[in-house]
């Protein structure tokens, strides 16, 4: 009984150093696995939210991605398309406490924790989408609040592909002229009235 307690030690410091505490393993890129031993996702539906600054993206142009929910310790992020389990585009300038992680050969394809520092909502992540990106377009994330509590394939809403030059624009000057033509209307009946009454 005395010789199995170290060995018992020795067991739980193993399990406990094979989480990856510097990011996720390049394995994990199609998955989404982060291959902690002997630990299995999160079962009920994960406490956080992908959310962007935009509905549309046009090549090129950068995306932010927040991850809103209580902190986290650990991330993976990547952008996809369709049922694809490959990351597509390029992440811009990991935040303080991630890095890259080279997926499907891209060296900047996903985005990882680089240590177990708690990151939260004000950590802000930047999207590049490829000029050749397919549309719809959805960012893909495991969020690990510590090594035995983590959740995969949290997803965010979808993109489409936007024309360049922007809908907002058009939109707007569209919205604006409608208006200016209200209340030259508006103008001209009351004037009318005013000579006719």
């Amino acid at each position: 009984m005395e010789t199995l307690l170290p060995a018992f030690f020795v067991l739980q410091a193993l399990c406990f150093v094979s989480g990856y505490p510097s990011g996720a393993p390049t394995g994990a890129c199609e998955d989404m696995m982060p291959r902690h031993a002997g630990v299995l996702p999160q079962p009920s539906p994960a406490p956080y939210t992908l959310l962007t600054n935009v509905r549309t993206f046009q090549p090129g142009k950068p995306i932010t991605v927040t991850i809103t929910g209580p902190e986290y310790r650990g991330v993976l992020l990547e952008a996809r398309t369709g049922s694809s389990t490959n990351s597509l585009g390029s992440w811009k300038r990991p935040p303080p406490d991630t890095r890259f992680l080279k997926c499907t050969g891209n060296p900047q394809g996903a985005v990882t924790h680089a240590n177990t520092n708690l990151k939260g909502n004000t950590t802000v992540y930047s999207w590049i989408p490829p000029n050749s990106s397919p549309s719809p377009v959805y960012f893909m994330a495991t969020i690990a609040q510590q090594r035995t509590v983590f959740w995969i394939n949290v997803r965010s809403s979808t993109l489409t592909r936007g024309k360049p030059g922007g809908l907002g624009l058009a939109t707007g000057a569209s919205t604006r002229l409608a208006v200016e033509k209200s209340l030259l209307v508006l103008v001209t009946c009351f004037l009318m009235l005013q000579v006719l009454g």
